[in-house]
């Protein structure tokens, strides 16, 4: 049976967990305007998640915004800390794909409502493909260099590995992308999503091992700026490039979002963009 959350102290569960969905009669705030069975109006609930992520069949984690059609003559909603809680249970479970991601979730957002819900997935690659309505991914792979979510790499780490950082003997200057950090709050056990952006200049570091790196803080709990000056020193001692900067753009919580910025250049400045999961 499920218990409604609102008022308890939360667990944040990892793997999937569809009882924590808990469904809320429309019928009781209806009767209060005098609305019965027969609805005076049409319409659908459009609710969008920007911290959605799952891990594929390898390991490695998929991040994307979401779009979720409720209509309004369903007989429940979902509760918003449930429906929060259930997206979050889906962080440490692997799937074969985003389609078998968005048949599970509406399946069970339908079997919460007692209606049929649809879902849209759009991976952070494919955000322009967003409802008109919704805004834009500021484009930070091609402001910032290479993104690195699209290599195929197995993932087994989930706690830092700086261990796992190896270069090669090219010497280069560039900019690395990553949309794949999570790290977790340290007082309340929330997750908390980043894009990370590495400049650096000096030996070539290998690519799959940078991006295994940042995805091995994924159970880590610690505040962002914490995160952010762990990563920074973990390449500088691993890595010993000439020059580097790390920049995280994370999501807000309680209306803030914080963006550390550590840089080997005391000339370096951060640039104020605004991504779409912020």
């Amino acid at each position: 049976m499920n218990h409604n959350p609102l008022g308890r102290q939360t667990d944040y569960v990892s793997v999937y967990a569809p009882q924590l969905l808990f469904p809320i009669p429309r019928a009781e705030s209806r009767e209060v305007l005098g609305i019965g069975e027969g609805l005076p109006f049409y319409g659908v609930d459009i609710w969008t998640g920007y911290e959605l992520s799952w891990l594929d069949a390898k390991g490695k984690p998929v991040v994307a915004v979401a779009e979720f059609f409720i209509p309004c003559e369903s007989e429940f909603i979902a509760e918003s800390k449930s429906f929060k809680l259930y997206l979050n249970s889906l962080n440490q479970t692997r799937f074969e794909s985003a389609q078998e991601v968005e048949a599970l979730i509406a399946k069970d957002l339908s079997a919460t409502t007692n209606a049929e819900v649809k879902v849209k997935l759009i991976p952070l690659s494919g955000a322009s493909g967003l409802s008109p309505a919704a805004p834009h991914l500021t484009a930070i792979a091609d402001a910032y260099g290479e993104l690195l979510d699209e290599l195929d790499v197995a993932v087994d780490t989930y706690h830092p590995a700086p261990e796992l950082l190896t270069t090669e003997t090219a010497i280069v200057d560039e900019s690395l992308v990553s949309h794949l950090l999570k790290t977790n709050c340290p007082v309340t056990g929330q997750p908390d999503w980043a894009s990370i952006v590495i400049r650096y200049k000096g030996n070539k570091i290998q690519r799959e091992s940078l991006l295994r790196y940042i995805i091995s803080f994924r159970e880590h709990q610690d505040f962002h700026e914490h995160c952010v000056e762990r990563i920074f020193s973990d390449i500088a001692r691993t890595c010993q490039p000439k020059e580097l900067t790390v920049y995280a753009r994370y999501t807000r919580r309680g209306g803030l979002d914080i963006n550390p910025f550590r840089s080997s250049n005391p000339e370096a400045t951060p640039e104020l963009l605004r991504l779409i999961r912020q």
